[in-house]
Formats: C-alpha cells, sequence, structure tokens
C-alpha cells in the first residue's frame, strides 16, 4: 500500500493545527493562571465543603516588583476574612444581608479587596497621590472651579463640613479626592467622582451617604498620603452607601 502524506498536507493545513495547538494550550495557560487569586474556592454559606480541594491548584511564581524587589506567591490567595453577614434564607445563592456596618464590613457594594498597605508611587518612587499643600508644581485650571471652601452636604441635604483641600493623581494629572473638613474636627478623603458641584451655591452634593455618615469614612494614616488599600476601602464606604446608608435604599422601587 502506497501512503501519500504530501498530497493531503499543505502549508495552509499546517498553520491551522498549529494555531489549534497554540491556541488549546493557551487556554490551559490562562485556565491555571487565573487561579491565583481567590482560589481555592468556597462553597455558597448554605452548603458544605469546597468546590476546589485545598490543595495548591497552581504552582509557585515570582513576581518582580516596581521597586526591585520580589514577591512570590504560592499557590492561590484564598480571601480568609470572616463574612459579616448571613444568607436571607435557607436555599442555595441566597442574599447574604448585613449583620454590622455593610458600608464598613466590605459586604455586597462596600466590598474592597485587601491591597497593599502603601502608596500608590510614580515612576519616580514618588507617592501619586498628594493634596496640593505637598506639591506645589500642581494647580487648578483658572477656567474650572476651585472647590476648597465650599460647603459639603450628604444626600439627606445635612451639612457635613467643606473642603480644605484637593488631591491629585501626579502621574494621570486629574483630581482623585476632595479633602472634606468635618464639623468636628477631623478630615475625610471623599472621591471626586461621588461629588456634584454646584459652582453657583458653591456648595458641594454627595448623594452616596448622609451628612451624620462623614463621620465614619475610613481614615488615613498620613494627612499627605493615601495607601492602596485605605483607597479600596474609602471608595467601598461610598460605594456601600448607595446600598447601606439607610434602609429603605435596600428595598425594591416599586
Amino acid at each position: 500500500m502506497n501512503l501519500q502524506l504530501t498530497s493531503h498536507i499543505d502549508l495552509t493545513l499546517v498553520l491551522l493545527y498549529t494555531f489549534w495547538v497554540f491556541f488549546a494550550g493557551l487556554v490551559y495557560y490562562l485556565h491555571r493562571e487565573g487561579k491565583r487569586e481567590g482560589y481555592p474556592l468556597v462553597a455558597d454559606a448554605s452548603s458544605r465543603g469546597r468546590v476546589v480541594p485545598q490543595e495548591d491548584p497552581v504552582g509557585p511564581k515570582t513576581f518582580r516588583l516596581l521597586d526591585g524587589s520580589t514577591l512570590t506567591l504560592k499557590g492561590g490567595r484564598p480571601d480568609t476574612r470572616e463574612v459579616l453577614a448571613a444568607p436571607v434564607g435557607p436555599w442555595p445563592g441566597a442574599p447574604l444581608e448585613p449583620t454590622g456596618n455593610g458600608m464598613v464590613d466590605g459586604i455586597g457594594p462596600g466590598a474592597y479587596a485587601e491591597r497593599a498597605d502603601h502608596t500608590d508611587n510614580t515612576v519616580e518612587g514618588a507617592p501619586k497621590i498628594v493634596p496640593l499643600r505637598a506639591d506645589s508644581s500642581f494647580f487648578l485650571a483658572s477656567r474650572d472651579p476651585d472647590p476648597r471652601g465650599m460647603v459639603v452636604k450628604g444626600g439627606d441635604g445635612e451639612i457635613a463640613g467643606e473642603i480644605s483641600d484637593v488631591w491629585v493623581d501626579r502621574s494621570e494629572y486629574i483630581v482623585r479626592y476632595y479633602e472634606v473638613a468635618l464639623t468636628g474636627g477631623r478630615r475625610v478623603l471623599m472621591p471626586s467622582n461621588f461629588a456634584a458641584i454646584d459652582k453657583a451655591r458653591r456648595e458641594i452634593t454627595v448623594k452616596a451617604i448622609y451628612g451624620s455618615q462623614f463621620a465614619g469614612v475610613p481614615a488615613t494614616k498620613s494627612p499627605d498620603q493615601v495607601t492602596l488599600l485605605e483607597e479600596d476601602k474609602i471608595m467601598g464606604y461610598y460605594g456601600g452607601g448607595f446600598f447601606y446608608a439607610a434602609p429603605q435604599r435596600a428595598e425594591p422601587l416599586l
């Protein structure tokens, strides 16, 4: 019997098979690499057991960080924080209801990631996000309203304080936070994307939280710096306010 392979295989077919093999390998590689965060998976609170065994789903991997140091992670990075919420029913997939304050307990829209507790830095190694008082080379454009001195109101119309400074991103050249001096003397950060500025009235309204709840905004360790972890907690607090600031916000509209 005479086999003639070359008459049935050409360059196009070889390239097609090569692509299939490459793509299958890529899918397998990405599937394994995707298990480095959040694994092993934990089953629903209303059931038992784990979705993935406790063993490491992937081997160790070393990351080279911006500052020149290295970080070696072995297997997944399961979130071991206590879930401060309880299911509203006994069935699998039942929604979780906070057992405490959902705005600070990392539940639902108030959830935050456990990021590194150090500042996000520029390529030069300096803190990326700072108040204007810490860097005189940055200033607000003359055509834009200067929010410093404006009154800050919560979603209930209650006055919480006034803007004392503006925090800018020295890499992106945008405003990241407004610093609010509360009536009690404490200063907290407010993400700029939560603020509605009324230039004519010289006031800023934040619908996410109420006036009295500004006192509960997570604090920063430094008066002129904010860490990655602190940023996530602050964003989680304001984000959670849309759902947990008042009981009626968690109820259906109809």
